[in-house]
């Protein structure tokens, strides 16, 4: 049974690689892999501290022979499929990312997850066995034969392990928003005291549940955080950081790396903020004019919020 699984969790980037005449790179994973046969697009598990951009980059070139360039973020999307023959039910968070090839030549590999490179038009990839979210990237039926669990299996929001150097070390995908109302005013949460960057503003959101996908999780934690009903419009961006030695309600240092999907949302009726999660990391929500936002000196705003609002073109 699937619920008696052991639940793991892993963030990982993929690229989307089309080459000049609209074929499309995947790569097709070997024996060696929990889903052999299928194909998927080139990718894999972002590493702790490592930037999901560098991320994509390194493994397209491992799997492939191909050196690719970044163009932008395609989609961020969730899924969870189960082992039983490992014993384990995985929920990855995944950043897809469109590439452009900057050089190399495809090459297959021997003894390794994946072992073919190909490209493939559309119509030859949706007669492929693909992974759901390839299919998903790509805008073709899908046709996976992954197990599906019946249920998400309980696992804890906040999850830190030993580390090599002995530090605590934690992982962390969330969603957050850039909140705006018809008046174009901005809303924000505040740091609670207690929590890494306690008392700074930060954008309303936060870590997504085991099997939750990051558009549903954003629009939960916005209620929950700020008594505000969202519209989703875009997603924005990806922001990658790490803090070596965050310091937190735990009370030791943690080797701490979030990775951060941030997007466009609309509150069409906005009300008076109203934290719902009261004792947790928000202690306040407040609407602020775009006058009121730009005055906000840079140490009053997490390292996220002012990138997002930069992206976001609103200040």
């Amino acid at each position: 049974m699937t619920t008696m699984l052991e639940p793991l969790r892993r963030i990982a980037a993929y690229a989307v690689c089309v080459d000049s005449v609209d074929r499309v790179l995947l790569v097709r994973a070997s024996e060696r892999s929990g889903t052999p046969g299928t194909w998927s697009l080139p990718g894999g598990a972002v590493d702790h501290g490592e930037d999901p951009h560098h991320t994509v980059v390194r493994e397209t070139a491992a799997e492939t022979g191909l050196s690719v360039a970044v163009a932008g973020l395609h989609d961020v999307l969730a899924d969870m499929r189960a082992l039983p023959e490992r014993g384990i039910t995985i929920h990855t968070d995944r950043l897809v990312y469109r590439v452009s090839v900057r050089g190399g030549s495809l090459s297959d590999r021997v003894d390794r997850p994946t072992d073919l490179a190909r490209w493939f038009t559309r119509d030859e990839a949706a007669r492929l066995p693909l992974r759901s979210f390839t299919a998903r990237a790509l805008g073709l039926p899908a046709s996976s034969a992954d197990i599906v669990p019946d249920e998400p299996p309980e696992f804890p929001s906040f999850y830190a392990v030993p580390g090599p150097d002995g530090l605590h070390r934690a992982q962390r995908f969330a969603a957050y928003a850039v909140v705006t109302d018809p008046e174009g005013r901005v809303l924000l949460t505040r740091v609670s005291d207690g929590y890494p960057g306690a008392g700074c503003w930060h954008l309303p959101g936060g870590g997504t549940d085991y099997g939750e996908q990051p558009s549903a999780a954003l629009i939960r934690e916005l209620v929950e955080e700020t008594g505000q009903t969202g519209r989703l419009v875009g997603l924005l961006g990806v922001a990658s950081h790490r803090d070596a030695a965050s310091l937190g309600p735990e009370g030791y240092p943690i080797d701490w790396h979030g990775v951060r999907a941030f997007y466009r949302v609309v509150v069409d009726q906005p009300a008076p903020p109203t934290v719902g999660d009261v004792g947790g990391s928000t202690c306040e929500a407040r609407w602020f004019a775009r006058e009121e936002l730009g005055a906000l000196p840079t140490d009053r705003l997490t390292e996220v919020t002012a990138e997002a609002v930069q992206a976001a073109h609103l200040t």
